[in-house]
Order: C-alpha cells, then sequence, then structure tokens
C-alpha cells in the first residue's frame, strides 16, 4: 500500500480532544468523598474510569454520567461517608483505578475485596500494600503476603492511620496518589518525596 501526503493551503476547523483518564478517575474519586454535588466536564468515559465509576457507587456515592455530553455529575458523601461495598469491586485491566481505591479504601475503615480481569491479577501490588501497610492499614491477598496481587481485600481498622514521610522507589503518579488518598483520614501530615518527578494532578 503507498500512502501519499500532500501539502495543504490551510488547516481549519474545531476539535475536542478526549478527557485525560488519569485526571478522570482523580476527579471521580476526590468528588466522591467532597462534600456537596461536583460536575465534571471533558471526562473520558473509557472501560477503566467506568470500573472507577462503578466502585464508587458501589460504595454509595451517586454518579451520574452522560456519554453524550462526557460529563459527571457527582453527589459526595463527604471524607468519611463511604460504606463497605456488598460485593467485590471488579477492576476490570485498569491498575489506576484498583491502587488510587485501595489507598483510598484503607483510610475510610471499611471493607473492600477488589478484583480484575485476568491480565490485572498478574500484576504487583505490593508497592501499593507496603506503603499503605507502613500507615497501619490491613491488607490480605489470596496470593499470599509475599505476592500480593488480586484479588486483595483492604479491610477495616480500630485506629487511624499513621501519617508517614515517604520516598517513592520509583516514580509512580498511582502509589504518590494512593499514600495521599490515604493520608486524608491520617493523624498528622503525610509527605510522599519523589526522586524524579511523575505526573503532577
Amino acid at each position: 500500500m503507498k500512502v501519499t501526503s500532500s501539502p495543504s493551503p490551510s488547516l481549519k476547523g474545531t476539535m475536542s480532544p478526549p478527557g485525560d483518564k488519569s485526571i478522570s478517575h482523580r476527579s471521580l474519586i476526590l468528588g466522591a468523598i467532597a462534600d456537596g454535588e461536583s460536575t465534571v466536564t471533558g471526562l473520558l468515559t473509557g472501560e477503566d474510569v467506568m470500573n472507577t465509576a462503578t466502585a464508587l457507587r458501589q460504595m454509595g456515592v451517586d454518579i451520574v454520567i452522560s456519554l453524550h455530553t462526557k460529563t459527571a455529575k457527582i453527589h459526595g458523601v463527604g471524607l468519611n461517608g463511604l460504606r463497605t461495598p456488598d460485593a467485590p469491586l471488579d477492576m476490570g485491566n485498569s491498575g489506576t483505578s484498583a491502587r488510587l481505591l485501595m489507598g483510598l479504601v484503607a483510610g475510610q475503615n471499611i471493607t473492600a475485596t477488589f478484583t480484575g480481569d485476568a491480565s490485572l491479577s498478574k500484576r504487583p501490588m505490593k508497592r501499593i500494600s507496603d506503603p499503605l501497610s507502613m500507615m497501619g492499614a490491613r491488607l490480605s491477598s489470596v496470593a499470599g503476603d509475599n505476592a500480593m496481587t488480586l484479588p486483595m481485600t483492604v479491610h477495616s481498622q480500630r485506629a487511624p492511620l499513621r501519617s508517614m514521610d515517604y520516598t517513592l522507589p520509583i516514580p509512580s503518579a498511582q502509589v504518590k496518589s494512593s499514600i495521599l488518598l490515604a493520608g486524608l483520614n491520617c493523624e498528622g501530615t503525610t509527605h510522599v518525596v519523589e526522586p524524579i518527578p511523575c505526573r503532577d494532578h
């Protein structure tokens, strides 16, 4: 096949780029634990982001998403308003959903089990479970403490999580966000240090 490109005298038109997946995840999560209603525009409505929305709904958050307008209306339940879901939270193939929501749930004093598809279930979660455990969270995996792969359960705990200073071993916006979300309900201030900057959301 041959493809030929010729110069155009001008380009005119209007386009709307798709939303950012990483920011879409985080906007739903922050809206869920805010007080009152949040509106998100330019939402990326792919499967990964929808998995995050479904999981938040299972924990009691009212989220209405329009696939046509790419908007979400989120009725936040407040910082401590999430409830234990009635069924496991299916993350599909979304590592971002799993890692961010584990951090969120760890600070909520609720219990939730996280599952995923065959591919996600092979991906390591110790880089999330290790720092969360250092903060006092209780996590367990059917694969054992050394493997830490999905399915995993974040268990409720009597005492609040402990704040900490944590240096990321490798740059990871997912790990950074997970620790910061858990730190929202800590006593004291949680600091995350990144030797090499990763995404700043």
